[in-house]
């Protein structure tokens, strides 16, 4: 590991900042052991990990309120835990038992959680954008104050369903937050490549939706931008859009092997923006926590990532009789 480097001073609590370490670190772990899963033939099918974009979802959900709801693409495991749902219940979907989330018959794409708020992950490329909007469109017709989280990637943003639903939610002023999270590759094309606009967030200007970039791997500047944010669409002025600049250190999905980019790049990126590494730093230096404090952190984290793994493994699989139940079509 490289050499700590020391973080200015941060006014945000110690209470607050250990939050953001331990549910970043529980989504680490968590993703980490999925890996292992997958790779011992466990998990099948398609396992898009969220390793190194932690501090998108935490940051988010520190700017959320109970009824706000949340939904994004594929690469949604980070994003459960983030809002609360249980982690051995998403284990268990991701190997398909009848313990997951969406009784093993969603796998790592779908689940969902009405307790939670979750409406999903979503396999079709910025299928869940509308959907976001449409969430919104029933808390505006509801007059509940609420707002919508709606996760997307930078490949996405190049979806033509993606505008069609910023006029719509321009046209109507709903409380939706367009959240671009931006990993810079999509699916292994650099945004450098295929976009013309090297700031996505920028294409809201044609509607008039007002947006900003955001650091990505600061937690706590995810955080404040999404306080603004939901501050805008409570207020009733209608959508905003966050694109949160970040980077994924795996593959695009498990089989995504990376060769469109350098071990060196990814190598530097861990070594000098890692967002746990950053509130690490921060509980260190405002000693918040101790070294041993940390430690045992770890060591809950993984040791409830590790039951959630026992109880994946363990869960039955669906009977042949689930395979027809919760068809709504």
């Amino acid at each position: 590991m490289a050499a700590r480097k020391s973080v200015k001073k941060t006014n945000v609590s110690a209470e607050e900042l250990t939050e953001h370490y331990r549910s970043m670190l529980l989504i680490r772990r968590f993703e980490e052991k999925a890996g292992q899963l997958y790779g011992m033939g466990l998990i099948g099918g398609f396992c898009h990990l969220y390793i190194g974009q932690e501090a998108v979802v935490v940051g988010l959900e520190a700017a959320a309120e109970e009824g706000d709801k949340r939904l994004t693409s594929y690469r949604d495991h980070g994003h459960m835990l983030a809002c609360g749902m249980d982690a051995g219940g998403v284990m268990a979907e991701l190997t398909g038992r009848t313990g997951g989330l969406s009784k093993g018959k969603g796998g790592s794409m779908h689940m969902f959680s009405k307790e939670k708020h979750f409406y999903g992950g979503h396999g079709i490329v910025g299928a869940q954008v509308p959907i976001g909007a449409g969430l919104a469109f029933a808390d505006k017709y509801n007059g509940n104050g609420r707002v919508s989280f709606t996760y997307f990637g930078d490949g996405a943003s190049n979806q033509g369903q993606v505008y069609e639903t910023f006029n719509m939610a321009a046209l109507w002023q709903l409380p939706v937050i367009f959240v671009i999270e931006n990993n810079q590759y999509a699916m292994g094309t650099s945004q450098k490549r295929s976009s013309v606009t090297p700031d996505i967030y920028t294409r809201g200007e044609a509607f008039g939706i007002p947006g900003e970039a955001v650091d990505g791997m600061s937690v706590l500047a995810v955080k404040e931008a999404g306080e603004r944010a939901v501050a805008h669409c409570r207020s009733g002025k209608g959508p905003y859009i966050l694109e949160v600049k970040t980077y994924r250190y795996r593959g695009h999905s498990m089989s995504d092997p990376a060769k469109y980019r350098t071990r060196e790049e990814v190598q530097k990126m861990r070594e000098e923006r890692d967002p746990i590494e950053q509130v690490r730093t921060l509980l260190l230096d405002n000693k918040y926590a101790t070294e041993d404090d940390l430690k045992a952190i770890d060591k809950e984290i993984k040791a409830v990532v590790n039951d959630a793994a026992d109880f994946a493994r363990t869960s039955p699989e669906p009977a042949l009789e689930e395979l027809w139940t919760d068809i709504y079509a």
